[in-house]
């Protein structure tokens, strides 16, 4: 199924803008669907890798509806969640608020809370050197230049600091990336379209992974930066994936 999402070219940061922007709403549904729930695990696998410590200081990039910035929160990390969705951004506020029940009965979480900035992570606006742990959730792949944004994490990492990406992957196996891309292609259109009216909007997924190195291309440009301790941990036979390395310390 084809996808009005998907540019490549100079129109790629406002199709992206315009995607999530409509999905907002509906994200986090859409996310326990086509995962089966499994994307919960998957961002507890991140914040375990990122090897929280309280008092550290964290930026989770592209971080939608704010799941990892939150995860990070409770672990006692100061946490910046940076998306240039406005939409995304207001749900993630929202959620961060925890604000839970209705009129009287409205109760607010003592659950510790990110804050949430609108910006680019391609031009990620913080200083070298400012943070102990940077993510990104399923952001990396969307980019208009993966490869800047990925230098752009190195660039506001502490030295010693950790990258941790998490995004769809790309499995080794012949037969299984088959019937992957089969369900992105045919099931999770479908979902778009029952609960957002929307079948291109999901069937961009499977479009973007394609024009997407996935996992070794991610781990290989990392080393390529000069970060050490590259790690791939494989999920679901490389459906799922997670890069992580780490800065390295001046000497």
């Amino acid at each position: 199924m084809a996808t009005t999402y998907f540019d490549p070219g100079e129109q790629r940061a406002a199709k992206v803008h315009e995607l999530f922007s409509r999905i907002a709403p509906r994200y986090d549904l859409i996310n326990d669907l086509q995962s089966f729930g499994l994307h919960r695990h998957w961002k507890r696998r991140v914040i375990q890798e990122a090897r929280p410590q309280p008092g550290q200081r964290a930026l989770d990039l592209c971080c939608g509806t704010g799941d990892l910035a939150q995860g990070l929160a409770r672990r006692g990390v100061v946490v910046t969640g940076l998306d240039f969705t406005e939409r995304m951004l207001e749900m993630a506020a929202q959620r961060a608020s925890g604000i839970r029940g209705k009129g009287p009965e409205r109760v607010k979480s003592a659950s510790p809370a990110a804050r949430f900035v609108r910006g680019d992570a391609q031009r990620i606006p913080f200083a070298d050197n400012t943070f102990d742990i940077v993510t990104v959730g399923y952001g990396l792949r969307n980019l208009a230049s993966w490869e800047a944004g990925l230098r752009e994490m190195q660039r506001v990492a502490k030295p010693g600091g950790r990258l941790v990406v998490l995004d769809f992957g790309k499995p080794d196996n012949t037969l299984w990336r088959s019937l992957y891309f089969g369900y992105l292609k045919i099931f999770v259109p479908c979902l778009g379209r029952v609960f957002c009216g929307n079948a291109s909007a999901y069937a961009y997924i499977l479009e973007s992974l394609k024009h997407y190195p996935a996992q070794h291309g991610v781990a290989a440009k990392m080393r390529e930066l000069g970060l050490h301790e590259v790690r791939v941990v494989s999920l679901l036979g490389g459906v799922m994936s997670i890069n992580c390395g780490e800065k390295r310390r001046r000497d």
